[in-house]
């Protein structure tokens, strides 16, 4: 979903759960579910893992690649 983009963005820039909830306006578990859902989605047990295949889609996305 959109929002769990937004939160792995955020975990991908080194922000904790709570400061990622006070920038988004929602409750710090929700954040939490949002992980959850974000680790299931891609396969993987960690925020590390999870920003590290953020990176590598981000380098696969042609769009990127013509700015």
């Amino acid at each position: 979903s959109p929002q769990q983009f937004r939160v792995l963005t955020l975990v991908a820039q080194g922000l904790l759960n709570k400061q990622i909830a006070d920038r988004l306006d929602v409750q710090e578990r929700t954040v939490k579910a949002h992980l959850s859902a974000i680790f299931d989605r891609l396969g993987v047990r960690n925020r590390t893992q999870a920003s590290v295949v953020l990176r590598e889609l981000e380098l696969a996305d042609p769009a990127r690649q013509m700015a």
